[in-house]
């Protein structure tokens, strides 16, 4: 899908406030609010918006420890892959988990209320999963920027 500069600029209005009606969008935009109306349809229906979220304030959950665990698994076979990448996904605690190229087959984002909670999640749940050889923690001491924006 070709985007123009106008779709462009709304998709990162929307990235920044998705609650914006479509009458500010368009006042935004200088676009008629029919027009601004059917681009979003037409920017879901490509699904280059794939879903309306909203961001939670972790301290505030009291969830505000955030983890990057580094995962390597014992051996890198297909069922292996296949079954950590399945469970890994059912953990709430684990908000994102990447497959990467390096020292370590997988990177974690896992948020939880304090370093008691991450051990009894690696304790109860991590080191659980089969096929895992290997794990490294490292801790967020601040957090400098936490973006969701992405720049068409």
């Amino acid at each position: 899908m070709n985007l123009d500069l106008k779709d462009k600029k709304l998709l990162i209005l929307l990235q920044n406030d998705s609650k914006k009606t479509t009458k500010q969008l368009a006042a935004d935009l200088d676009l008629s609010v029919t027009a601004v109306f059917e681009r979003i349809k037409k920017l879901e229906k490509h699904e280059v918006i794939e879903k309306y979220v909203a961001l939670v304030n972790k301290s505030l959950l009291n969830k505000s420890f955030v983890v990057l665990c580094h995962v390597k698994l014992a051996q890198h076979k297909k069922e292996y892959i296949v079954q950590f990448e399945k469970e890994i996904t059912q953990f709430p605690e684990v908000l994102e988990c990447f497959h990467v190229s390096g020292d370590y087959d997988y990177i974690l984002k896992i948020c939880v209320a304090d370093i008691s909670e991450y051990r009894e999640f690696m304790v109860s749940k991590l080191t659980n999963l089969q096929h895992i050889g290997s794990t490294q923690s490292s801790f967020m001491i601040k957090e400098v920027k936490n973006s969701t924006v992405i720049e068409p």
